[in-house]
């Protein structure tokens, strides 16, 4: 039942290949009776590698209709378990007792809750899922708190929960505070003795609202003008800004945010200068990934020798960089704004590379690259996902989404720069270096989580890489 359900699960990682084997590698029952609470490992076998995904697998003998869409399975006895089996995220009355657990730091077989130090946490809250596009799952408790699972588990402590525990400690106020979290003990799949960090607690910013909505409505205001008839005509950057909506302030303001968190970080990991030789290495690094991606999705070739050609200037920057911790998945999604300005959230890296990679410093205009593709993205998202545009319109919404892109870009760098960040424009090569790999990277992350969403980085990488 597992093997059948996981692959329709937004947060399941392997959509491009077959499950070959599935196992449960760990089960702890969280809440006997009805409904019952079970917290499932899963190690799941694909080409030869095995990954770990978690889930809360809730058991009611009388499923509600409103629990129907999360259904697993019908269980006759397995395990000594019967009835409906689903997916428990979905269920308030089986979220409440993660808090209860976090409050009272239990201890349940391999499972451990832990409460921040100097912190209290409420445990009269139901949790329900967020909404939003993520590749974990996001419960929310009222208006106290967010809880992230963690559904595809990485070895060792989640770099999220040791960011934001060392943001929170520093006082930082671009990150929401840090209540509790969840971990499975070392030898339930711990690395080296590590604990595996399953959940992340933090404060729920009620009134936030997500960074990639509010671009995405700014695109839609400046898309909505009226398009002069005939073939496209020309825009510029100054025509994005006279639309309603536009965003160009608030991507300075993030821009500011995005500096001042790295100056936190700084302080809190220290930094490191690297010499050029390890610039060469990274250069290697990225046109692996390259070879790779562009082995899997042919669409990519006819702008590999670009790319290619990208990385072989990073490769010639013969000069020591310092490097440091960053966020590491960047992007509008990644965002909140609040009365009070920016907050950055999900600070785990990217999900499709390796555990050490997440970890390791990096100059931080990695992240200004992550964050100038996502102006890319949110400037074309509109037409990828309107497959009835004619090919006229669809040139001329494309000439928009450039100036768009190029105006939000221009001011968020403006603000980074302004608050005391390396200035992307006296660092032209590392900046498009970071861009073009972390365009690769998005290109193999959406042939495999998200094929209908292909076209919007391959879109963008074909006006870059002209």
């Amino acid at each position: 039942m597992l093997a059948g359900w996981l692959p329709r699960q937004r947060w399941f990682g392997g959509k491009d290949s077959p499950i070959d084997d599935l196992a449960i590698g760990t089960a702890t029952e969280l809440r006997t009776g009805d409904p019952g609470l079970h917290h499932l490992v899963l190690d799941v076998r694909q080409n030869g590698a095995t990954e770990h995904y978690q889930v809360l697998l809730g058991v009611r003998r009388d499923l509600p209709e409103r629990l129907r869409p999360h259904e697993i399975g019908l269980l006759a006895g397995a395990a000594g378990i019967t009835g409906h089996a689903y997916d428990a995220a979905h269920d308030p009355e089986l979220t409440r007792p993660l808090l209860a657990h976090m409050a009272g730091e239990s201890v349940i077989g391999p499972l451990r809750f832990h409460r921040a130090p100097g912190t209290g946490i409420r445990t009269d809250l139901d949790g329900t899922p967020s909404t939003a596009e993520q590749s974990n799952t996001s419960l929310i408790f009222g208006d106290a708190y967010m809880c992230k699972l963690f559904r595809k588990l990485a070895p060792g402590v989640n770099p999220d929960l040791e960011v934001n525990l060392a943001l929170t400690r520093a006082g930082c106020e671009h990150v929401p505070a840090v209540h509790g979290w969840i971990e499975l003990a070392p030898g339930g799949d711990g690395a080296d003795g590590e604990p595996v960090t399953l959940a992340l607690l933090s404060e729920y910013l009620r009134t936030a609202t997500d960074g990639w909505q509010l671009a995405l409505t700014s695109v839609r205001d400046w898309f909505a003008q009226p398009l002069p008839p005939g073939p496209p005509a020309a825009v510029t950057p100054d025509d994005a800004g006279a639309a309603g909506g536009d965003f160009a302030a608030e991507a300075e303001r993030l821009g500011a945010a995005t500096a001042q968190v790295h100056r936190d970080l700084a302080r809190a990991f220290g930094v490191t200068t690297v010499p050029a030789e390890r610039l060469r290495a990274l250069a290697d690094g990225m046109n692996e990934q390259l070879d790779a991606v562009a082995a899997a999705v042919p669409q990519l070739r006819p702008h590999a020798a670009a790319v290619r050609a990208a990385f072989g200037e990073l490769a010639a920057v013969g000069a020591e960089l310092p490097f440091q911790r960053v966020h590491g998945d960047y992007h509008l999604g990644q965002v909140l704004r609040t009365d009070h300005g920016w907050v950055l959230l999900d600070f785990e890296g990217e999900p499709a590379r390796a555990p050490a990679e997440r970890r390791a410093p990096a100059h931080p205009l990695r992240d200004v690259a992550g964050m100038l593709r996502s102006f890319e993205y949110a400037a074309r998202f509109l037409i990828a996902s309107d497959g009835g545009l004619a090919p006229g319109a669809a040139d001329a919404l494309e000439l928009r989404a450039q100036a768009w892109a190029e105006r939000n870009r221009a001011a968020f760098c403006a603000g980074y720069a302004a608050a005391g960040g390396p200035d992307p424009a006296a660092h032209a090569a590392l900046v498009r270096a970071f861009e073009f790999d972390k365009a690769v990277y998005e290109i193999r992350y959406e042939a495999r989580n998200r094929p209908s969403w292909l076209p919007v980085p391959l879109r963008s990488l074909e006006h870059l890489a002209g």
